[in-house]
């Protein structure tokens, strides 16, 4: 999992056609809730509640990877062989 801050910021981005079912009160909340929030309609609201989300999940995922990998070290300069740490660290 890789995370290309440069490449999210470029607004000419190749975007892919999706279909989704959400409940139309949701959508007209949407609707009304993007101007007051700056945007020119729902769907780039969504596009930013969905990339903000992603984002959270992809910061956590790396946090617990790198906290994983500094557990990893110091178990293996205690001498705790690799078996035992692949299996504390397996899921």
């Amino acid at each position: 999992m890789s995370i290309d801050p440069k490449k999210r910021l470029k607004k000419d981005r190749p975007m892919d056609s999706v279909t989704i079912r959400i409940p139309a009160d949701v959508v007209n909340e949407l609707r009304e809730m993007a101007p007051k929030l700056g945007f020119g309609g729902y769907q780039p609201l969504i596009r930013f509640y969905v990339g903000q989300g992603l984002r959270a999940d992809l910061r956590k995922l790396i946090t617990e990877a790198n906290s994983e990998k500094a557990v990893a070290t110091k178990l293996r300069e205690r001498g705790v062989s690799e078996d035992i740490i692949k299996a504390a660290l397996a899921h």
